[in-house]
Formats: structure tokens, C-alpha cells, sequence
């Protein structure tokens, strides 16, 4: 399965250059989401714009296959690079900072996806988990009585890509899709949350 990551944001409320390489404990963000999904199987497609080039070589430097979108919005950028890609098949759609992700989540969506016989599939957060995580809420909806938030992380139908697509919407009470990060504070919970994963690993 393909996973396209969206990655041609300046990232303005952080103020530090190209969102996609703001460093985490001395990695760029980006690394930790393409790391996440070679992980678990998939192909890569990263989509840049005229925002960040800079992106684009970091891509290129490490190998991974990227395309440049016009950067007029997400949904127009995605729906771009997967015609770009000519990816017919379900694909993963995934912003490209949300850092704590990793290949057991990303199975652990795709087989949920696969069990709902769904054309499409959205992970979503409680509030809860985000508040915890971050302190603050963006978006949410009420999905089974749980008020969510999402993570943005998706898989949708290729064929379909500018299409509504028939959606099984996933709740996941996990801390590691909470963190979206936006803002310096978003960034220290992520530094935080990854130091301590990587001890208890270690």
C-alpha cells in the first residue's frame, strides 16, 4: 500500500523554516513519519510544494520518491498527488507532523480498515487523549458518544480521491497519534513523549 504524506506547509506558527525538517531531538519531523511507514510495509510518496523546497531535496537526499503540488490547499495538493501517482488502490494520506506514529499503529489502522469493507477510513483521537497531550483542541466531532478529535492520518480509495468516499471513522485512545505538532509547545510534547519512549525501549 502507498502512504502519501503531506508535507508542503511552512509550519508559520512555529517559526522555524520548512515544517517538515523542524528538528525533534536532532531528527527532522518528516523522518519520524516516513521511518513509521517503511516500517510497516509501505511505499512512499511525499508531496512538497513551492513552500518547501527544501523538503523536496531532503527527499531526494534520502532517497524517497516526492512530487511538487501547486500548494493551494491540502485537500487540492492531495487530491494532485494521487493523480500524479496514478494510484487507483487504497491508499494512506498522512500529515507530516504528527511525529510519535508508528508501524504498529499504522497496521493496526490498516487492518481495521480492511475488517469494515469501507471505501475510506479516518483515525480519529478523544479530546480527552489531546488535552492530555497537548492542552489544547482543534476540530472535533461526537463519533459513539466519544467526543474526537483527528489525528490526520487516513486511507481513501485512489479512484475515488475527489469523490466522498463511504467513511468507517477509527477512534484510537492512543497518546502517540495526540500530538500534532503546530506550535513550540506541541513541539516540547513531542521531544518529551519520544525521549520517553525511547528509554522504556532501550
Amino acid at each position: 500500500m502507498y502512504a502519501l504524506i503531506m508535507a508542503g506547509g511552512t509550519g508559520s506558527r512555529l517559526n522555524r523554516g520548512e515544517k517538515p525538517l523542524v528538528l525533534i531531538n536532532n531528527r527532522p519531523l518528516l523522518s519520524y513519519i516516513t521511518d513509521a511507514f517503511s516500517g510497516a510495509g509501505c511505499n512512499l510518496l511525499v508531496a512538497t510544494s513551492r513552500k518547501t523546497p527544501m523538503t523536496r531535496n531532503w527527499c531526494r537526499a534520502q532517497g524517497i520518491e516526492s512530487c511538487q503540488t501547486c500548494g493551494v490547499d491540502y485537500i487540492h495538493d492531495m487530491i494532485e498527488a494521487v493523480e500524479v501517482l496514478g494510484e487507483r488502490h487504497p491508499l494512506f494520506v498522512c500529515v507530516s507532523d504528527i511525529p510519535c506514529i508508528d508501524p504498529e499503529i499504522i497496521t493496526a489502522v490498516r487492518e481495521a480498515y480492511v475488517s469494515s469493507c469501507r471505501e475510506a477510513c479516518s483515525v480519529w483521537v478523544p479530546s480527552e487523549v489531546v488535552r492530555s497531550c497537548r492542552g489544547g483542541l482543534n476540530y472535533r466531532e461526537t463519533i459513539d458518544t466519544v467526543e474526537a478529535c483527528p489525528t490526520g492520518l487516513n486511507i481513501l480509495l485512489g479512484s475515488r480521491i475527489a469523490e466522498t468516499q463511504d467513511e468507517f471513522r477509527l477512534v484510537l485512545a492512543d497518546p502517540r497519534v495526540g500530538i500534532n505538532v503546530n506550535t513550540e509547545a506541541d513541539l516540547h510534547a513531542a521531544e518529551q513523549f519520544l525521549l520517553s519512549k525511547a528509554r522504556i525501549s532501550s
